[in-house]
This record gives C-alpha cells, sequence and structure tokens, in this order.
C-alpha cells in the first residue's frame, strides 16, 4: 500500500512543482522581463525545498509503510497469538468438557456406589431381619429335606337357638322340634371352643414329584366322660389324614381321609382347595353337599384348564321310613373291639362309593360335573316275619328260610358353578340330585327305606345351595340359601298298612301336643297304624337319665321331612392380618324351615331362629 502511495503522490508533486514554476516563468505578452540569477537563484532554492518536501514525503511514506508492516507483522503475530490463544482455549474448553464429564461420570459413579452401599446395607438387614425370624419365627420347618407346616386356629364361639336342640355349634338340621315338643318352648345358650383346629402339613420335593401328607383335626367329638359341668373335656377327632404324590406330568394320586370329591373345590380337583361355606355353623349350611371319608384318588390335569378326577371313598346306608318288618340286614352296631362306636350304626358294605368328576376353567369361573354310583345292599329274610308254612318250609314263625342278598343301585348326578365378579365378589351355584345319595347331603336326610318284602329302594334327593360372599381387605360378607328334599316314597304291607316314608296314613296328629318328661333312656312312639319306635333318649347309654333331663317324645307324629330350607348371613372382621397370624371375628344368623309329608292330621313344621357368634386366632 505504501508503494502504491509513492508512485501516486511523487509525479503528482512534480507536476504541480513544474506548472507553477512554469507559470511563474511565462513570459507576459504585454511586458518583457530579464531573468536574472536571482531569478535562477530563487528558482533553485524553490526546487529544492521541493526536493526536501519530496523527500520528507518519501520518509514519511517510507516510515509509514515500516509502520504498516510492523503493524501487519504485529496484527499477524496477533493473529497468530489469537489462534493459538483460541487453539489453546479449544483445548482448555475440550480438557475442561473432558474433566466436567470425568467429573459427572465420577459424580454419578459415587451415586451409584451410594445407592448400591444403601441397598446392600438394606438388603443385608432384610436379610438378617429373614434369618432371624426364619429362627425366631420359622413359617415352616424343614427336617430332612421335608417342609412341615403348622395350621390351624384357636376358636371361642356362642350359638343361641330359639328352640332348644342341646347340640353343639353343630346343628342337626333334620332334628329341629316341631311345635308340640317341650323343646320347642325354649331356648338355649351354649359356648364353646371345640372348633379349635390342629393341621399339620408335610411337603418334599422330588425331581418327578412332589409327596405331601396333611392331618388335620378338632375337637368337635364326645367321650363317655364328656360334659359341661365342670371340665368340659371333650376328645380330639379326626378330620383329615391323608397322603398325596403330584407328579410333574399332571398326575395326582392321594390315599386317605380327606373332603370327598363330591364335595366342590375352587382350583381343579385339588385338595386343601374346598369351596367350604363361610359359616361359624360346624354343620355349614343346608344344601351344602359333603363327606369327610376314606377316598383313594386319581386325578388329571390337563394345562391347568381341565382336569379329570376317580375316586373309591368309604360307603355307608342310612335307613329312613316307618313301619317296615323285621325281616331285612344292612348291618349292626359298631364293635367296641373293632374300634367302632358300640352306639352308632354301621352298614355291611358291599363296595365303595364311586365318584367322578370334571372341572373346567376355561378362563372366568370354576364348572364342575359330577357323578355317584352306590351299591345299596341288604340281607332279605322272606320268612323273616310271616307265620306262613309252605314257601319256609312248613315252619311258622319267624326263621332265616331263604334268606338272600339284594342289591339296589343308587347314585346321582352334580353341577357346581362359581365365579368372581369385580375382584370382590364371589356366586356359587350347587346342585346334587339323584337317588340315595340323601347322606352326602348336610342334613343327613336317609339313603333308603324298605319295603314290605324287605328290599331296599333308594331315596330320591336333591339338594341345591347359592352362596354370595364380598371381600374386602378386613371384612369378608357372606349370605347362603340352601334346601334338600326327600321324596315321598311307600307301600301297603300284608295287613294294609302303609310302609315307607311320607305316606299319607301316618298320623302327624301328635305333632302339636306337648308331652310330660319320660323317666327311662328311651321313648315309644305310638303312630296310628299301631306300629311302635323306641327311640333313644340323646346322650343316653343304656341307663335311664336322671330326673329333669328326660322331654317326653311325641306321640302319633311321624313327621317325615319334604324340605329343609334354611338362610344364613353373616361376616368376618380381620383384626390383625400379619405375619403374626390372623385374629378375626363375626357373627352368624340362621333361620331354618323343615317341612313335611302331609299325613293325618295335616302336615306340621318347625322353624329355628340361630345367632352364633366366634372370635379366631389363626396361625401364621
Amino acid at each position: 500500500m505504501a508503494s502504491v502511495l509513492r508512485w501516486c503522490v511523487v509525479p503528482l508533486l512534480a507536476t504541480t512543482l513544474l506548472a507553477q514554476t512554469t507559470a511563474s516563468t511565462k513570459p507576459k505578452r504585454t511586458k518583457t522581463a530579464a531573468v536574472t540569477a536571482e531569478d535562477v537563484q530563487e528558482l533553485k532554492s524553490a526546487l529544492a525545498a521541493q526536493q526536501r518536501q519530496i523527500e520528507q514525503l518519501r520518509q514519511q511514506l517510507t516510515q509509514r509503510d515500516q509502520a504498516w508492516q510492523q503493524a501487519q507483522q504485529q496484527l499477524q503475530a496477533a493473529q497468530a497469538a489469537a489462534s493459538a490463544a483460541q487453539g489453546k482455549a479449544d483445548q482448555a474448553a475440550s480438557q475442561a468438557g473432558q474433566q466436567q464429564d470425568a467429573v459427572t461420570a465420577l459424580r454419578s459413579d459415587v451415586a451409584d456406589l451410594k445407592l448400591n452401599a444403601t441397598n446392600a446395607a438394606l438388603s443385608l438387614q432384610e436379610t438378617q431381619k429373614n434369618v432371624q425370624s426364619s429362627v425366631e419365627s420359622p413359617l415352616a420347618l424343614h427336617y430332612r429335606g421335608i417342609t412341615i407346616t403348622p395350621g390351624g386356629f384357636l376358636a371361642a364361639e356362642t350359638v343361641w337357638r330359639q328352640h332348644a336342640l342341646a347340640a353343639d355349634i353343630n346343628t342337626p338340621l333334620n332334628s329341629i322340634p316341631f311345635p308340640g315338643s317341650s323343646q320347642s318352648h325354649m331356648s338355649e345358650f351354649y359356648g364353646s371352643g371345640r372348633q379349635s383346629r390342629v393341621s399339620m402339613l408335610a411337603e418334599g420335593k422330588l425331581n418327578s414329584a412332589k409327596l405331601t401328607g396333611y392331618v388335620e383335626a378338632d375337637f368337635l367329638s364326645a367321650g363317655v366322660t364328656s360334659n359341661n359341668n365342670q371340665s368340659n373335656s371333650y376328645s380330639l377327632r379326626q378330620r383329615q389324614a391323608y397322603g398325596q404324590a403330584a407328579l410333574n406330568n399332571g398326575w395326582t394320586f392321594t390315599g386317605g381321609q380327606m373332603w370327598s370329591l363330591v364335595t366342590e373345590t375352587k382350583k381343579g380337583v385339588d385338595n386343601r382347595t374346598e369351596a367350604l361355606p363361610m359359616t361359624i355353623d360346624a354343620q355349614y349350611t343346608v344344601g351344602f353337599s359333603w363327606a369327610r371319608q376314606y377316598g383313594l384318588r386319581v386325578s388329571k390335569n390337563f394345562n391347568n384348564k381341565f382336569w379329570l378326577a376317580f375316586s373309591l371313598e368309604e360307603a355307608q346306608t342310612t335307613l329312613g321310613g316307618h313301619g317296615a318288618s323285621n325281616n331285612f340286614l344292612i348291618g349292626q352296631q359298631g364293635t367296641g373291639g373293632g374300634l367302632y362306636n358300640a352306639t352308632a350304626n354301621y352298614a355291611y358294605n358291599a363296595s365303595p362309593d364311586f365318584v367322578i368328576k370334571a372341572a373346567f376353567e376355561p378362563g372366568w369361573g370354576h364348572y364342575e360335573i359330577f357323578g355317584v354310583v352306590r351299591d345299596l345292599r341288604d340281607r332279605v329274610f322272606p320268612c323273616g316275619a310271616t307265620s306262613a308254612t309252605g314257601s319256609c318250609g312248613g315252619k311258622t314263625g319267624s326263621s332265616a328260610v331263604g334268606a338272600f342278598n339284594n342289591s339296589s343301585l343308587g347314585g346321582g348326578l352334580g353341577v357346581n358353578i362359581r365365579g368372581t365378579f369385580d375382584k370382590k365378589f364371589d356366586v356359587g351355584l350347587h346342585f346334587l340330585g339323584g337317588d340315595g345319595v340323601g347322606r352326602y347331603g348336610t342334613s343327613g336326610l336317609a339313603d333308603v327305606i324298605a319295603r314290605p318284602d324287605g328290599v331296599l329302594v333308594p331315596m330320591r334327593n336333591y339338594q341345591v345351595l347359592g352362596t354370595l360372599e364380598y371381600h374386602a381387605k378386613r371384612l369378608d360378607i357372606y349370605g347362603n340359601a340352601g334346601v334338600e328334599y326327600e321324596a315321598r316314597n311307600w307301600f301297603l304291607n300284608s295287613a294294609n298298612k302303609p310302609v315307607g316314608y311320607g305316606a299319607p296314613g301316618f298320623s302327624n296328629l301328635g305333632c302339636y301336643t306337648e308331652t310330660p318328661p319320660a323317666s327311662t333312656s328311651t321313648t315309644v312312639l305310638v303312630d296310628t297304624t299301631g306300629t311302635t319306635t323306641t327311640v333313644p333318649v340323646p346322650g343316653a347309654v343304656g341307663t335311664p337319665l336322671s330326673g329333669g333331663f328326660n322331654p317326653g317324645g311325641l306321640k302319633n307324629c311321624n313327621g317325615d321331612t319334604r324340605n329343609i330350607w334354611e338362610g344364613t348371613i353373616g361376616f368376618w372382621y380381620r383384626l390383625y392380618n400379619g405375619p403374626k397370624g390372623k385374629l378375626q371375628f363375626g357373627p352368624q344368623y340362621s333361620y331354618l324351615v323343615r317341612n313335611t309329608w302331609t299325613g293325618q292330621g295335616s302336615d306340621p313344621s318347625a322353624k329355628e331362629n340361630m345367632v352364633l357368634t366366634s372370635f379366631r386366632y389363626y396361625l401364621p
């Protein structure tokens, strides 16, 4: 840039000076002047002065060029320094970013270490707590590869009945007193801890199966010396005791005393998932079908959607009706030496009862279809109650000539349906109907009657139960409505008198007439046909009861049950439910109606109001 200025400014100055010189030396046309030495000298001085000015300008230009070059060099140096500084700044920023990332990562690592340390401490505390809890209060015991889990509950329960039955908290539903009985004029209250229960579950696992043993007992049994007077000593009784092998391929084998396969379950056909009514009453509720008895059960699980089971179960035959001749034999009272109860009847069973069940769980609800087949046998004595001759070998009076065994086929079909709505409401419907299945109903209606010739006839029986339950965190509310029905079946004997159950010719004339207390341990009932029936007084063992404890029996009152209805409502409230067990209480109200078949003197009915309470502590 300085060179450009120099080449532009110098010629311009020279031209300007030459023009001035020419103008000053140009002769005037009007006057002519002579050039003197002074003029020349003056011109030289002027030129010298201009030359000095030009030189000064050149020096200034040179200085400016130098200053410009220095400035340019300084600028380049500054730019280089700035570039270097920028590079250093970028490097420093990069290093700072890396350091910040490192700091952030380090902080994150520190936070993770703190969190891990906290979690480790909490885990250690939880482990220590679990170890201490398992040592001090284990949920199960471990012995040689077997897990043993104790269970059960302790109960304090009461029952109040409007009409007396002299019964604990298990109500004999088919014994509700008629209006004429003294018991119907007196209420009763009892307190009991006898339903308290103990149980033990033992489980062992193999590679291909799970082995289980289960035992359960309560105190709802009475010994010869049991009473409520002072010690209230009642005996421990077996409820369940069975062993089970559940294979990994879905097959399960179970044997021992357990709930009958007739009893509804909530999961497949699995033991210990029985859908029991939530009642306090140990006899449950009318319409509930069940038994706890010997069984050998085989079941198959198909993908937790379908189950098929078959069982062989203990058989017994219960007898009903009136007017039968002494010409047949079902069994006898138990033999004490054979460990049976000498005051209870035992049938001579021809075979076990056969039960088959299919259960379905398609996605919503639980569904069951089941069937029962029974062989109801007795020994018939054609000459056991006749004085005829001829066919009885020419002999008069009773004899065993021509005696033979006869079997009658009994059985029934059942359906169970159970589902859950809104995760809180459980709805259930149960039905069992057939011939000779009365003993599977909780009311204990008869299985058979005997014809005049001694042949057993299975009784038509129906059992229906509907349940509704509400389940919350602390509260369970339940309602049950059930009915059991027994059909009438009767015949005329050789004397043209009715024999059987619910015959219109049976007398009910005395069902409304109270009788004074009896003085013996048995009561004789006489109907209009002249038939006498000796009825043991409850609690008597062959000896008369003391005065004041022997209510009189109704005369001319057959009162064959047509149906029994029961409605039940109640709730359970859990005061505590946690690792220390469960504490709950609840009341129950039940209303029962027992209707009879019409006979001479109408069809009497019996009604019962009951209130029960329970306070229970369950083992964890």
